[in-house]
């Protein structure tokens, strides 16, 4: 069939299940925008700047399982380049498409603004290599095959691609396969998976105190709820990291809580330190999420199961298939019965009576432990907010939403936008810091614009609190200028149809949580909180982090390692 090379691209983000596209309108993508703006099928949300874009494609992908951005070039890739990094580091599939001079312009290397007027193309190019796991520049001979290409390692590989979609080819017609985007998982060859599945069954079924340990990556392949079942199937204790936050029932049997390293509660850390066949599914020990590098993991009793490999106490298997794997190790293990140690209390628990005092962290996370509900989307900015929930208990439907491993604050806000479009039926609830607002405040604006409804509460402990814990803590480069937040609400919207409310002590904040139980409206609530209130596990981690030397680590470990191994990768084990 014949189509427009635009159309076509349209087909295939809408066969992904896309329906909104993301981004910055330039001169050099118009022309693709019109495309999308003639598809009754997709919308374009036209957002502030293009970094909050890339954010805003990032909240919609974890719900939506793919998203789009779509930028001009140069200026536009790069000012989005921070977005898409994120999303490569999380784990998140997002198309980028960025809209170049013509193509032939670029083939002769004329000077064009928004490049560095030196003929080069290959540059924006270079860049983008780094934070995707494909990239194309599509002309009327390679759209159609290079189209389904990419967009197979996005589905594959679940982390963004970038797409160069030249000002002068978007209409024209190319003969396009008949065939639908093939959105199937890859599949391990069943002599191999056998072998792999029968050794796997003989150490599990082996081991005295097995135990499961499971990361966010087993979230985004979707094996979640396969891994529960090998847990009720077998009764293996499991945990998860601290970010993998609630992408397991917390409620299950099973469940012992959250390990991270040193940090962890003592049952916690002796099921799975002292476990002789821990499992981890997707795990990755970072410094964020084991207490800088506190785990004590014996290789010798680990084996590590991840998207693509598998590691089974130090031998390795390439060309896996996550799923595939563990849907089939499932099917093949025996049932049996083994004792769950106890879990220990939460750290925390609603008290109904706190009397009407100034508002501090502990009373605030012990009220809104009880406010959420099931089905909630949940959306924490790192510092105060994600290592506060982090601690709670959610309901089991609730998704929760954090960048816990880019860290890059000022990402939640416009994330709330995406993830509200992905699911608008759904309640959702941000918890920002001040900082972190004001990096992208604008985007209250998108989310006004569109008629969202989310519920936003704004952290104001006037400054970066988590910087202060680390360094500085009466040092001015790390105090913001205080705005006056509720009434920005005000100037973004014309129509007025919203609630807001400054909360200073403990009263108003029971009133105003009893108050949105009934609202359906944009809410905007200011929390006041002291600058150096923070809940116990980040000023423990802060500590941490200013005291640790992560240059000894990385020589340390390079030498466990190799003598070849440099420090970077040392630092990834």
């Amino acid at each position: 069939m014949f189509m427009e090379i635009g159309q076509f691209l349209n087909l295939r983000l809408k066969q992904m299940g896309i329906q909104h596209l993301f981004g910055v309108p330039g001169d050099f993508n118009l022309s693709y925008l019109e495309q999308v703006e003639a598809d009754q099928e997709l919308k374009f949300i036209g957002n502030c700047n293009e970094l909050n874009a890339a954010y805003a494609a990032d909240g919609y992908a974890r719900i939506n399982g793919f998203s789009a951005l779509v930028t001009t070039y140069g200026v536009g890739d790069l000012s989005a380049i921070n977005g898409i990094a994120g999303a490569y580091a999380e784990n998140v599939a997002l198309v980028h498409i960025s809209g170049i001079p013509p193509l032939a312009a670029v083939q002769q290397g004329q000077l064009i603004h928004h490049t560095l007027v030196d003929g080069n193309y290959e540059n924006i190019m270079n860049c983008m290599k780094e934070f995707s796991v494909a990239q194309t520049r599509l002309t009327p001979e390679n759209a159609a095959d290079e189209i389904d290409r990419v967009l197979r390692q996005c589905i594959i590989k679940h982390r963004p691609v970038h797409i160069q979609l030249a000002s002068d080819i978007t209409h024209i017609k190319i003969n396009c396969p008949y065939r639908l985007l093939d959105l199937s998982d890859p599949q391990i060859e069943t002599d191999v998976l056998q072998t792999i599945v029968t050794q796997l069954c003989d150490v599990i079924h082996q081991a005295d105190r097995p135990a499961l340990l499971i990361d966010q990556e087993a979230s985004v392949f979707e094996v979640t709820k396969i891994v529960a079942d090998i847990a009720q199937k077998c009764s293996i204790p499991f945990a998860v990291m601290p970010t993998a936050k609630n992408i397991m029932d917390e409620g299950a049997q099973d469940f012992v809580g959250c390990y991270m390293g040193g940090a962890s509660q003592s049952h916690v850390r002796h099921v799975i330190e002292q476990s002789d066949c821990l499992i981890g599914v997707g795990v990755r020990f970072s410094d964020i999420g084991t207490a800088v590098f506190s785990h004590q993991i014996s290789t010798q009793q680990y084996i590590e199961i991840r998207p693509h490999t598998l590691n089974i106490f130090g031998q390795s298997f390439l060309k896996i298939e996550i799923k595939q794997l563990l849907q089939e190790l499932y099917k093949n293990l025996l049932p049996r019965q083994l004792i769950t140690p106890p879990r220990e209390k939460q750290q925390y628990k609603y008290i109904n009576d706190y009397g009407n005092q100034k508002l501090n962290q502990e009373v605030l996370w012990q009220n809104i432990e009880a406010f959420l509900k099931e089905d909630d989307i949940i959306i924490a900015e790192a510092g105060t907010a994600h290592a506060s929930l982090v601690g709670l208990t959610l309901p089991t439907t609730a998704y929760y939403i954090a960048q816990p491993l880019w860290a890059s604050i000022g990402y939640t806000l416009p994330a709330l936008l995406g993830s509200s479009l992905a699911a608008k039926d759904r309640r959702q609830i941000l918890f920002i810091g001040d900082g972190a607002f004001q990096m992208t405040a604008q985007e209250l604006s998108t989310i006004i614009r569109y008629q969202l409804k989310p519920i936003i509460f704004l952290i104001n402990n006037g400054g970066y609190t988590i910087e202060r814990l680390i360094m500085g803590e009466n040092a001015s480069y790390n105090d913001i200028q205080n705005w006056q937040y509720t009434a920005l609400v005000d100037v973004f919207s014309e129509q007025k149809n919203y609630f807001s409310k400054v909360i200073e002590n403990t009263e108003q904040l029971r009133e105003v949580l009893s108050d949105l139980k009934q609202e359906n409206r944009l809410c905007f609530i200011e929390l006041k909180l002291s600058a150096l209130d923070a809940p116990l596990s980040l000023k423990k981690f802060a500590a941490t982090i200013a005291h640790f030397d992560y240059g000894q680590h990385c020589i340390t470990e390079s030498k466990k390692i190799s003598s070849k191994v440099d420090c970077e990768q040392a630092l990834n084990i």
